[in-house]
């Protein structure tokens, strides 16, 4: 009863690792289209990337 759902997870997992680059990113976008930069996209990309990684880390790197 305490297992976890592997498909659940997965999903949840694939949703953080493809939401934080997509919203960081697009901050990104944002603040360069409006600060009139090139270099702030890459950035948010690459901060949304290691937050996914981090949120999953957090969440499932235990092992129970």
């Amino acid at each position: 009863m305490g297992e976890r759902g592997g498909s659940g997870d997965g999903y949840q997992v694939l949703s953080a690792l493809i939401a934080g680059p997509l919203f960081y990113g697009g901050a990104g976008w944002l603040l360069d289209y409006w600060l009139q930069t090139s270099w702030l996209l890459p950035l948010g990309i690459a901060v949304g990337m290691a937050a996914g990684v981090y949120l999953v880390i957090a969440r499932y790197g235990r092992i129970e």
